[in-house]
């Protein structure tokens, strides 16, 4: 105490307060100790080619320079959605085309297929067509069949597209069983007509496990009904 306040400096250091921290060598400075060195060339010489390689990159003398970085693959969401969007068209939806020729003009033939209330006549799987009171556009439909062990049934609400007179009619449901579809009329000659129906739908997810059958089972049950239309057509 008399030394600090005299000024001057003590002569005794105190360990405590002036130990000297060894630090710990670091990894470079032993990859540079001439042991160190002697031994990675040993192991590089003993090694192999890629050992080497990796072995003389750590030393400091890699052979390349160059580092390309990792750089993953990303897909704009946009385009991520409309990939699911083509997989999802693939596998869900299936598209039937029948076409038969009638005999009857397609004047004729196009004013008997655009009366919805005769569909049961020559469609048995359609048990009921109604259409929407006040909506001359919008028809309800009740669809029943027998597929694969099941009955099936399901109803949807169809939106009447704007029609071709004696050349075309279409529609699309906007309700329940997802389908889409047309007919057209193709004359052939003053007394006979080609009929040709494009139907797509959406394979109802009860079915699922056998959507490879339900295109030939449902061109089957179209392509009856259009047999049954022809019939029809010939004795109006």
């Amino acid at each position: 105490m008399s030394s600090i306040a005299s000024g001057t400096v003590p002569t005794t250091k105190s360990s405590a307060c002036f130990r000297r921290i060894q630090k710990s060598p670091t990894f470079s400075s032993m990859l540079h100790h001439p042991s160190s060195r002697s031994m990675l060339s040993s192991l590089s010489s003993s090694s192999s080619p890629a050992s080497a390689k990796l072995l003389n990159s750590t030393n400091g003398s890699s052979s390349s320079s160059s580092h390309v970085p990792f750089r993953p693959v990303m897909r704009s969401s946009r385009e991520a959605d409309r990939t699911e969007e083509e997989r999802l068209r693939q596998v869900h939806w299936q598209d039937v085309t029948v076409e038969m020729v009638v005999d009857a003009p397609a004047s004729v033939a196009y004013k008997l297929y655009a009366d919805r209330d005769l569909f049961p006549k020559w469609m048995p799987f359609l048990s009921a067509v109604e259409e929407v009171e006040g909506s001359p556009d919008l028809s309800r439909y009740l669809v029943k069949f027998d597929s694969f062990g099941k009955n099936m049934e399901y109803h949807f609400l169809a939106k009447n597209l704007q029609p071709i007179p004696d050349r075309k009619l279409h529609w699309r449901s906007i309700e329940g069983f997802a389908n889409r579809g047309s007919v057209r009329f193709f004359p052939r000659g003053s007394s006979s007509c080609l009929v040709e129906i494009n139907f797509s739908f959406e394979v109802p997810h009860a079915l699922a496990p056998v959507a490879f059958l339900m295109k030939p089972f449902m061109e089957g049950l179209i392509r009856g009904g259009l047999e049954r239309f022809a019939a029809f057509v010939k004795t109006t």
